[in-house]
This record gives structure tokens, sequence and C-alpha cells, in this order.
């Protein structure tokens, strides 16, 4: 009997050690698209590899790569996305638009769409012809479209993206206002787009627009449309842009500072623990180089242990 209880505890112990000597799970190279942005009005300081640097809470993580997109590198596949229910007005803008759309690098494939019924209505599929891109804008459809949510038609476009490039971006014209979802701090909608958007690592530039209708002018929706707007631009590594509720006066500027944005991305690999289940992570980068700032989601999409 007491044989027996002295090879159970031994095996008992045998197993422990077994699991304790158990390796973990190797970590694994996961891309992100990150922006310098340069600190104070200065101009954008050039970085090199190890000077990025990548935390999840208070650990620091392994940067491997750190690839300036340019060149060769710097393929990119951008969808402008209106939303249809915007004010008529929205054509003032149109001006602006179209010499940001054509004064793109021919590396550089546009796509355009209009957001209607949780659907994108695409009127140009991403090509690198800016100067057709530019001429497929055409008025909303204003008061008489449907208003539906831009945050699911935003979602239904990652689903569906039509390109292959692994660097894309959104700028997203809208004011922010989802009918289908509620005004408030949570909406299902946009928190589905911001998990559609990481997990496919696309940024999204957000310019708020007036809608037409009562809707545009609800000082309650107004403001948490907008704070939508900023939420996704925020979370997936873009930016917001407004004029407080007032329509904008120009977009220039607006898509200076993209342009800008643009211009100044890396693709880096930072290493990360898989976890049993595929599933979302936080990291955030930073850097040491004086005036730098580095944009970018505040979470990505990590892969299942193989």
């Amino acid at each position: 009997m007491k044989k027996s209880v002295f090879m159970a505890a031994g095996l008992a112990g045998v197993s422990v050690l077994l699991v304790a000597q158990e390796p973990a799970p190797p970590m694994i190279p996961v891309p992100v698209i990150v922006t310098v942005e340069a600190q104070h009005g200065k101009n954008v300081p050039s970085l090199s590899g190890e000077d990025f640097m990548a935390y999840q809470g208070r650990e620091r993580l392994s940067v491997t790569t750190a690839v300036p997109l340019q060149g060769g590198h710097a393929g990119l596949e951008l969808f402008i996305l209106l939303d249809e229910s915007s004010a008529a007005n929205l054509a003032n803008q149109y001006g602006d638009l179209r010499q940001f759309i054509k004064a793109q690098p021919p590396t550089t494939a546009i796509g355009i769409g209009y957001m209607r019924n949780g659907t994108v209505d695409t009127v140009q599929k991403l090509t690198a012809d800016h100067d057709h891109a530019a001429e497929t804008l055409r008025l909303p459809l204003s008061s008489f479209g449907a208003f539906a949510s831009p945050y699911l038609s935003l979602s239904q476009l990652i689903a569906h993206w039509p390109g292959e490039s692994t660097r894309r971006e959104v700028i997203l014209v809208s004011s922010g206002d989802d009918p289908l979802g509620v005004a408030g701090p949570t909406d299902p909608y946009l928190e589905a787009a911001i998990d559609d958007a990481a997990r496919n690592g696309v940024i999204v530039y957000a310019i708020y627009f007036p809608s037409a209708g009562h809707a545009g002018h609800s000082p309650w929706r107004l403001n948490w449309g907008q704070s939508h707007l900023e939420q996704i631009a925020e979370e997936t590594g873009g930016e917001a842009y407004m004029l407080g509720y007032d329509t904008p006066l120009a977009f220039e500027p607006y898509l200076k500072d993209i342009a800008a944005h643009l211009d100044n991305q890396f693709q880096v690999a930072v290493l990360m623990k898989p976890a049993k289940k595929a599933g979302f992570q936080s990291v955030r980068f930073t850097t040491e180089v004086q005036h730098a700032e580095i944009v970018s989601a505040n979470k990505v999409f990590v892969p299942a242990i193989q």
C-alpha cells in the first residue's frame, strides 16, 4: 500500500516537473504600420530601425525590423469614403479632394466610394490613374439618401477590400452620426469597425462633415458623432479633423496633414507572444529621438499558437 502511494506521488512529481519544463510558445513577428510625426512644429525627424521601441503594458517588446514605406516599399491602397447623407455643399470641397488625389505618387492606388445602406457604392475601383479617379466624384444624395451607419459601411469595405497590398488606409468623410447605432459612448457598429480595421491593419483618417436634414443639427448627435470619429481614428492609428460643429472652410489643410502622414510611415515588425486562440493584444510604440512621436493603432491581431 505504501509502495503504491510512493509511486503515485513520484509520478505526480514527474508530471509537475514535465509541465514546469514545457517550453513557452515561440514569439512571432507581427507587422504594424506606424506613422512618425513631428512635435512642436518641427520637421519630421529621420528614424532608423533601432529608434523604435514597443511596449505591452510595462513590458518592452523586441522590434525586429522597421522598413520605411518609401521607394520600392511605398505601395499603398487608399480608399476615400464619402457619406451619402452629407449636405450637398460637400461638393464645395471637391476641388481640394481632386488636387489631393492628383498629387499622390504613382505607387498609390486610389478608390472612391459613397457610404449608403450599410454598403459602399464604389464609383472608382482602386486605380493608379489619379486624374481619372478625381473626376469620378459626384454629388452626395444628401437628404434623399439612405441614412445608415457609416461604420457598417466601413466594415463592409474592409471585409471585401478589392486590393492585395498590406498597406491599406481610408479617408472617411462623415458626420459620424450612426442612425443604426446609439448616440452615446457605446456603438456596436463603431466597435465592430474598429476591430475589423485592427484585424486587417487598416488605418482610418476621419474628416467631419455635417449631414443634411435634422440629424445634421442635433447637438446631442453632433457631439457623439464627432466623438466616434475621433475614436475610430485614434484607435486605428489615424487622425480626426473637424472645425467644431461648423462646416469645414476647406479640406486642404486636413489633406495636407494626411499626405504628410502617408509620407512618413514605417512597417515595423514586433515580436509578440501568441495565445491558444487568435485575438487582439495591446501595443504601444515610442522613440527617444527628439521631437519625434510614433502614432499607431493601440491594438493588433495576433494569430494563435500553431
